[in-house]
């Protein structure tokens, strides 16, 4: 099983309220829709002996054969740390929308 990553902002400063600022979906689709190694879509499936679809907000990254999804999720960002390419990927990501990244 891979490591599982969260960009994040959940360790920034906080807002008045004491919440910290969610990754937005919004603000998610603008970024990801600039780099012209990602995709959007809404199902995410995987394909071995059986076919596994899922539902939600993906950005899925091109990595040479691959696709990785990249899952907005409440607020957050995961990915999976299965390929090695993926984790300066992710911390380019994190950098850019002023996140952090965090195991889980």
């Amino acid at each position: 099983m891979s490591q599982r990553y969260r960009i994040t902002r959940a360790f920034q400063e906080r807002d008045h309220d004491n919440s910290a600022q969610a990754i937005t979906l919004e603000e998610c689709k603008q970024y990801f829709d600039s780099k012209p190694d990602f995709t959007y879509t809404t199902v995410f499936t995987i394909t071995g002996s059986t076919t596994v679809s899922i539902e939600g907000d993906f950005f899925m990254w091109r990595c040479g054969d691959e696709s990785i999804p990249f899952r907005h999720y409440q607020g957050d960002i995961y990915v999976s740390g299965a390929n090695e390419a993926v984790i300066p990927k992710m911390m380019e990501v994190a950098g850019e929308l002023g996140a952090d990244v965090a195991e889980g």
